[in-house]
């Protein structure tokens, strides 16, 4: 994504041309035909075939405008997780949702901090808005509560986290998640994007569906791309303080989601079982494709989602030569433009055979 200045007409907000693209687009065309994609965190086993058949069910009435579905949508969503539907905002997918809050909370000059290594796309959140992104140290690849506190001074508005996060895996437990919430002041949002909470397993982690009932500071958007496997649908949802919401809903399209969508959404939330296979196929396939690389001498950020983060520095190839080596061998990873991250190389957990497949690819590449 190159900026095009124009020297005539009408001009953008300055703080637009500031938007950077976040991640190499994986390759696309003809060549692909064949290879495993691993490169966007999707779901290798996809969506619940009840969610499938709800969205050809819904096609029988497209003609209509869907005015309930994010009622319907909302209410299914409190069922499944027992909160308020009335605090329950849904939208053309998480990422919709978050910049509905850059557009409600933000001024220019405002403050948005974010981790560091954190999701790389908050900062085009805040560029958009011209407010201010402030990336706050981390430790290792995972945020620190100490460093984002550091970072807040009077002009502070927002704190973005991914949680767990994305592209590291890490996340924050819950009692470091109320420290952060305890040590910003009142006026400042903390947004958590808990898009791959379905994936995690450690103890330690929580949702913070009660901190938002406790504050009216704190956001929680969820998605229906990862372990619902409906990345296709661009179907999203955010819990919050009843204010909040309110102003999320003003901002929000005639007709937020489609018929289809909706429809597939409530039919995914009542699948348990489905979910469940997704959760223990994801561990499975995790675990296993870590301990290989680790077999390699790979460094591997732990990870609680359905994606691995392989470091390369100090190895005999770089990450550039491993993402070519699978590409050849019929596997698309994927690599980011940010500096830090440029001998790093993301996989996302596939199917059996194709994780297999990755694998002997980097044995092959690594001791040959």
């Amino acid at each position: 994504m190159s900026a095009v200045r124009p020297s005539q007409g009408p001009r953008p907000r300055a703080g637009i041309l500031n938007i950077k693209p976040h991640m190499q687009a994986a390759p696309v065309g003809e060549a692909e035909l064949g290879r495993i994609n691993l490169s966007s965190n999707e779901n290798a086993l996809g969506p619940s075939p009840e969610a499938l058949a709800a969205a050809h069910r819904a096609l029988d009435t497209i003609e209509r405008y869907p005015e309930d579905a994010p009622l319907k949508l909302a209410a299914a969503i409190g069922e499944r997780y027992g909160l308020d539907p009335a605090r329950i905002v849904v939208g053309h997918g998480s990422d919709e949702l978050l910049q509905r809050l850059a557009r409600g909370f933000l001024d220019p000059g405002d403050e948005v901090i974010h981790s560091v290594h954190g999701y790389l796309k908050f900062p085009n959140y805040a560029h958009a808005m011209c407010a201010v992104p402030v990336a706050a140290p981390d430790h290792d690849f995972r945020a620190s509560v100490d460093a984002m506190l550091g970072c807040v001074t009077e002009r502070t508005r927002m704190v973005l986290l991914a949680n767990p996060d994305n592209p590291t895996g890490s996340f924050l437990t819950g009692p470091e998640i109320r420290r952060l919430h305890a040590g910003l002041p009142p006026q400042v949002l903390l947004v958590l994007d808990s898009a791959y909470a379905e994936y995690v397993d450690d103890p330690g982690y929580e949702l913070p569906t009660a901190l938002v009932d406790q504050a009216t500071n704190v956001v929680m958007t969820r998605t229906f791309s990862k372990i619902f496997g409906m990345a296709g649908m661009r179907l999203g949802w955010l819990y919050g303080p009843p204010a909040i919401v309110d102003v999320l809903q003003r901002l929000g399209l005639t007709f937020p989601i489609s018929a289809p969508a909706s429809a597939a959404g409530v039919a995914a939330l009542r699948d348990r079982a489905h979910q469940q296979r997704v959760h223990q196929h994801n561990r499975e396939q995790r675990n296993r494709f870590i301990a290989d690389m680790q077999v390699l001498g790979l460094r591997v950020l732990p990870s609680q989602t359905n994606f691995i983060l392989l470091d390369f520095d100090g190895q005999r190839c770089s990450a550039k030569q491993a993402f070519e080596h699978l590409y050849a061998h019929g596997v698309v990873a994927r690599m980011f433009t940010a500096a830090d991250y440029r001998n790093m190389l993301r996989i996302t957990v596939g199917l059996d055979s194709e994780m297999r497949q990755a694998s002997a690819a980097m044995h092959g590449l690594m001791t040959a």
